[in-house]
């Protein structure tokens, strides 16, 4: 399954690495990432295949939302197929 995963917050090093690294200890592999600094707020969403992980989203979604508040971030995962319903126009 593909899940987008989105990180916000203030800008410090080491935040693609530490999102990254999590991400690989669970078999979810990026397939597409963008990301940027807007004065000092670091923003990033990834396009990630969940298919080889062994946790459910609401798993995955508790280990991102510790890791986040661990580092000052907002790290958030949705399923692609409801992110894509919530932003249709």
């Amino acid at each position: 399954m593909k899940a987008i995963v989105t990180v916000i917050g203030k800008d410090h090093v080491g935040i693609t690495a530490a999102v990254c690294s999590l991400l690989a200890q669970h078999n979810i592999n990026i397939l597409d990432i963008t990301q940027t600094v807007l004065q000092e707020y670091f923003t990033m969403v990834m396009l990630v295949d969940t298919s080889a992980c062994a946790d459910s989203v609401a798993e995955l979604s508790d280990v991102l939302d510790q890791a986040g508040r661990e580092q000052g971030l907002s790290i958030r995962i949705q399923r692609e197929d409801i992110f894509n319903a919530m932003h249709r126009i």
